[in-house]
């Protein structure tokens, strides 16, 4: 006896409704997986970036610390070159009016220029010449002068004058 008016089909485990959910299902869950499988990749990517990045930081730190340390090196030679250069325009000021100090008539043969001294040796036509024309600017100068005279085959006199400043001060004037 058939109670159906159509052919009995095979039930099926698994009906297309279920299929289509489980599909759906499935795809879900492969792109929450594969969501985190990129993110943690990203974020594996991202750290070893930032280690990366910390130490090219680091690095230029130090890059920087050594240039800074050039540019002092840099400044003070520098610095130490404007010195030297100023205390040889002074010198050779303090040389040149020391020169033009000398009158015509008396001959120098040594100069010692100290930083607190000056010694100078030479040949003079007679001593008041040389009192007169060369020892009065000096005292003017020098706070302690002292000379010495030696008479010479010719009449002349040799002279050996030395003379000194007391305090520092006068001679940075000086120089």
């Amino acid at each position: 006896m058939k109670y159906s008016l159509i052919t009995p089909r095979r039930k099926k485990i698994i009906s297309g409704e279920l299929q289509l959910a489980l599909f759906f299902f499935m795809v879900s869950i492969t792109m929450v997986v594969g969501t985190y499988v990129f993110l943690s990749y990203k974020t594996y990517e991202f750290k070893s970036q930032h280690a990366n990045i910390g130490k090219r930081i680091e690095n230029l730190n130090e890059k920087t610390r050594i240039l800074e340390k050039n540019i002092e090196n840099i400044d003070l030679a520098v610095r130490a070159h404007e010195d030297i250069t100023t205390n040889n325009i002074v010198m050779k000021e303090s040389i040149r009016n020391l020169f033009d100090l000398v009158p015509d008539k008396i001959t120098l043969t040594r100069a010692e220029l100290g930083a607190t001294s000056l010694v100078l040796s030479g040949i003079t036509p007679s001593k008041e010449t040389y009192e007169f024309l060369l020892q009065a600017p000096l005292r003017s100068i020098f706070h302690r002068t002292y000379t010495s005279y030696y008479p010479a085959q010719n009449g002349w006199y040799r002279f050996t004058s030395t003379n000194y400043l007391d305090d520092e001060t006068a001679a940075e004037v000086i120089e």
